[in-house]
């Protein structure tokens, strides 16, 4: 019978496990290969990264180098037509302030809305967004739902 304690692992043999601190017999005994004295052969010694004793660390040497956007880069909340569908009601507008309103969306996204193709649209509502996929544009246009593209603030 199969049971969790007769499993057995036949794909890599067992690796040996180097006991240490056993004796001079054993090749691992007396100071069991840590040296004789210093931090590194005592008990709870723990190895900080980055940290050189008295000596500047390595990453505070080396001079701060390249940009990154990160500090301007501007967010864009983006929005399935599913979302909408669930959102929305029939005859409502569908802009980032209307999302603001439901408390759907926060002011930290700078880049404005952007209206993605996942789901499908039923209700018939208007939109204005700050960029719509091209996907999402003709599943609108199939469904005769108007939208509009309005300016990034």
């Amino acid at each position: 019978m199969l049971t969790l304690s007769t499993l057995q692992n036949t794909h890599r043999p067992a690796k040996k496990v180097q006991r240490v601190g056993r004796g001079n017999g054993s090749r691992r005994g007396k100071t069991c290969c840590r040296g004789s004295k210093g931090d590194k052969s005592r008990s709870g010694y723990k190895r900080r990264y980055g940290r050189e004793g008295g000596q500047l660390p390595l990453y505070r040497r080396v001079p701060c180098r390249g940009f990154t956007n990160g500090r301007f880069r501007s967010r864009v909340f983006t929005l399935n037509l599913r979302d909408i569908d669930r959102l929305f009601q029939d005859g409502e507008t569908v802009s980032f302030e209307t999302l603001l309103d439901k408390k759907v969306v926060t002011p930290r996204y700078t880049g404005g809305l952007k209206i993605l193709a996942l789901g499908d649209l039923t209700k018939k509502v208007r939109i204005e967004a700050h960029s719509i996929s091209l996907e999402a544009q003709e599943k609108l246009q199939k469904s005769g739902i108007a939208f509009q593209v309005v300016g990034a603030e």
